[in-house]
């Protein structure tokens, strides 16, 4: 962006001219779709805030995208917003600029996010972490134009003459840009933070593995009206049962379960139990139901879990180290308390690159025997007095475990009520987070917003939070 416009004294105010000013490359730039409303017929809902935006990628060459773009779909391009990410190939971070007519304004860049003073503001307050942000990853891509969705438009929108609205391709393109540039953005970090043997803010790291700084949103493949109380048991999200992505598929532990599936007839009886619908207040709106597709939940980050796998990958803790961490009050991969408590026993100054995962374990095993049996500390020191060579099939067979029992839980109507409340409880702490900008991404219930917040115990239970000495 500094190069090609602002250097040149060129600052262009819509989007179209942001394009035209960029270098001809092949298949550029490659233009995505999303709304939270857009799978809701227009004729069904006339004065519904529809919110359609695109989301643009451009790679000078290659495959990595060199600026990412985010702006308003149908409304007036020189009005509406318009936001950059511009990859630095040099410091390795992105610079974020933000149109604010008639001026442009750069809001900071990756560090920025990080730094106490500037963390959790202005852009930062959804790029916690410095990164680029798609919420909704994962197949079925929610709200997202893809091959699982189409975002429908009147007849008569003027969006399908927009010359942008004709090359708009599927989310599942997507998807591997956005991790792609989570993992770009990752290695130049770890690089700068560990020049010279030493690790700079080890607590802004692992506060990746002990916390939640953000999440990714999931859900099923199924779309919800389209569940009948007759029909085969609806599998919900791995990712709400546990942190799959990090335990399963980057620490390779084995689980030998299925992903838990509910019987069809509780999640549509549950439905009208629990007073389900979606709402958007400032159009008017309200639809019983579920979303479009079915069970939507936080799930632990990409960017979260990506730092973690950096870390082993570079020796600055052990795959042991990250399991024995992650395996404390696993039945519940965000917002776990137990974890975050851990974070007190992370250096905060300059450290030694080298031992620094066995230098806080050390420390968390000395404070665990003062402490009870049940404190997270004494579950680390469980985890980390596991054999070398059975440590990866002891904590397999607990997962494998824990999901036998989510199954028998979840065939009962105690069970997964239990369960849906356990996910609204989820949903109520996302939507505390400014990361929560859309009426219309989760569904509205009738429990109420005071009611306890909820979490899972590995016999498949749900109990109220308490709070942690």
């Amino acid at each position: 962006m500094a190069t090609l416009f602002f250097r040149r004294n060129v600052f262009p105010m819509a989007v179209q001219e942001l394009l035209d000013g960029l270098p001809a490359a092949p298949d550029q730039p490659k233009v995505y779709l999303v709304s939270e409303a857009g799978t809701i017929p227009p004729d069904a809902a006339p004065h519904l805030r529809r919110d359609i935006r695109f989301a643009i990628t451009y790679a000078v060459q290659g495959n990595e995208a060199d600026l990412l773009i985010s702006t308003g779909a149908n409304s007036d391009p020189r009005t509406t917003f318009l936001q950059v990410a511009s990859w630095d190939e040099h410091n390795e971070v992105f610079n974020y600029y933000m149109r604010i007519n008639p001026s442009w304004v750069w809001t900071g860049n990756s560090w920025d996010a990080l730094a106490a003073p500037s963390r959790g503001k202005g852009c930062f307050d959804s790029h916690i972490n410095g990164s680029v942000v798609m919420k909704e990853l994962k197949q079925p891509w929610l709200n997202w134009q893809s091959q699982s969705a189409a975002i429908q438009l009147a007849a008569d929108d003027p969006l399908r003459a927009d010359p942008l609205y004709r090359r708009v391709i599927g989310a599942e393109n997507l998807e591997p840009t956005v991790r792609s540039q989570i993992n770009r953005w990752t290695r130049g970090r770890l690089r700068a933070v560990t020049d010279g043997g030493t690790v700079q803010h080890p607590d802004h790291l692992l506060r990746q593995l002990f916390t939640t700084t953000t999440v990714n949103l999931t859900s099923t493949a199924t779309q919800s009206a389209a569940v009948g109380p007759d029909d085969d048991p609806l599998h919900l999200p791995m990712g709400f049962w546990l942190n799959n992505d990090a335990l399963l598929d980057d620490l390779e532990l084995e689980v030998d379960a299925a992903v838990p599936a509910a019987p069809a007839a509780l999640y549509t009886a549950a439905l009208d139990r629990f007073g389900f619908r979606l709402e958007e207040k400032a159009g008017d709106f309200s639809r019983p139901g579920d979303t479009f597709f079915a069970f939507v939940v936080p799930e632990a980050a990409l960017e979260d879990n990506a730092v973690v796998r950096a870390l082993w990958q570079q020796g600055l803790i052990t795959p042991k180290f990250a399991a024995a961490a992650l395996m404390v009050d696993f039945p519940n991969p965000v917002f776990s308390a137990d974890r975050a408590r851990l974070m007190r026993y992370v250096p905060t100054g300059a450290t030694a690159a080298a031992g620094l995962g066995d230098l806080i374990a050390e420390r968390i095993v000395a404070a665990a025997g003062q402490l009870p049996a049940d404190s997270p500390e004494a579950q680390f020191a469980a985890h980390w007095s596991r054999p070398e060579d059975t440590w990866r099939a002891d904590f397999s067979q607990r997962l494998t475990g824990y999901l036998e029992n989510v199954q028998r839980r979840i065939t009962t109507a105690d069970g997964y009520d239990d369960y849906v409340r356990l996910a609204e409880s989820r949903r109520r702490q996302f939507k505390a987070m400014r990361l929560h900008e859309f009426e219309l991404t989760l569904p509205v219930t009738g429990i109420p917003e005071t009611a306890p917040t909820l979490r899972m115990r590995e016999d498949a239970t749900v109990t109220a939070v308490t709070a942690q000495p």
